[in-house]
């Protein structure tokens, strides 16, 4: 029987290019909130997947969301059962392994305190399902899945104490979340361009409202000399506008997620082959462009390297069809 690994591989191998396919009309860029009369938020669905349940929880005032799933990095690290009643070698040797093989974007929230979490409340990261974390210009949120059996008490106590991350957070037992910074109306899920993009499982998922600047993406090494020899071989300016993205992560693999139909999506899986910051081509490799179904799929030889080049926004294809030169260099 083929194994996880091997069946997400052969999901981004077929992202074959489909030259014939016409391009769909895009998506109306997300409403401004203002604009229109405050729309309440969808009901939490404890049983979709996770990128996509939360998505009833999150400002619409947020620029990234990210996602983690521990429950399907455990299933991949082969400890599908462990919580905090496991042994503790069990649990250090899982998060070593998550910490060097999987694509977390995140650490664990509750993993810094830990022993107090642990010896005082009865509850550890382990007892997480998932994870979400979303920022913007208003602030941050966060979002915990704990686990449906566990017991609540110790999670309530911790909360009343202020323990780490927890102050200021709130417990809804009903679906045993843990959250903070959410809204009740005017979230990503009244904005129908989201739900397409995370409807599949993934281990891990980034959703990102709009473009990447140029620069920014190049990261903190981008030059001017950098740039000019990127955009002689592929002058960004002639891509479609981005209105936002996901970026899932499997077993070794993972698919960017557009809106069906994109004209472009071929040119930006071509930027990422002469991306000037080597990182991104020794991480990602193997592209493939599927415009009918708005994907770019990869498959992922250094998944934490690439949910850091994923959470520092270094990603060739998100890319605005902008280009702002750098600042002269001042100085004798």
């Amino acid at each position: 029987m083929p194994s996880a690994r091997t069946l997400v591989a052969v999901t981004v191998l077929a992202l074959v290019p489909l030259a014939g396919c016409q391009a769909e009309k895009a998506p109306a860029r997300p409403r401004p909130v203002a604009s229109v009369p405050p729309q309440p938020a969808p009901a939490y669905d404890a049983e979709a997947e996770p990128a996509s349940a939360v998505l009833s929880l999150v400002p619409q005032d947020a620029d990234t969301v990210t996602v983690t799933d521990w429950d399907a990095i455990r299933v991949q690290l082969g400890q599908p059962d462990l919580t905090s009643e496991g042994l503790g070698t069990d649990r250090f040797a899982f998060w070593e392994r998550a910490d060097t093989e999987s694509a977390a974007l995140t650490e664990g929230m509750l993993r810094a305190d830990g022993s107090t979490f642990e010896l005082d409340y009865g509850f550890t990261q382990d007892d997480v399902d998932w994870e979400a974390h979303w920022r913007g210009e208003d602030g941050r949120g966060f979002a915990l899945a704990l686990r449906p059996d566990l017991a609540l008490d110790g999670v309530r106590r911790a909360i009343a104490d202020g323990i780490g991350p927890l102050e200021g957070a709130e417990l809804r037992a009903a679906d045993h979340l843990v959250v903070a910074g959410t809204s009740e109306t005017d979230v990503w899920a009244n904005e129908e361009q989201w739900e397409p993009l995370v409807a599949e499982p993934a281990t891990a998922t980034y959703l990102q409202r709009g473009c990447t600047p140029l620069n920014e993406a190049l990261g903190p090494d981008g030059d001017a000399e950098a740039q000019a020899a990127l955009l002689e071989k592929h002058p960004v300016t002639t891509l479609d506008d981005v209105s936002g993205f996901a970026l899932g992560f499997g077993d070794h693999t993972a698919i960017a997620w557009f809106e069906l139909g994109r004209s472009d999506l071929f040119d930006r899986l071509r930027i990422g082959e002469d991306w000037p910051v080597p990182p991104f081509a020794r991480t990602f490799t193997n592209g493939a462009a599927d415009p009918s179904s708005g994907r770019l799929g990869y498959a992922v030889d250094d998944p934490p390297a690439a949910a850091g080049l994923t959470l520092l926004r270094e990603l060739p294809f998100s890319v605005c069809p902008e280009v702002v030169p750098y600042d002269a260099p001042t100085g004798l």
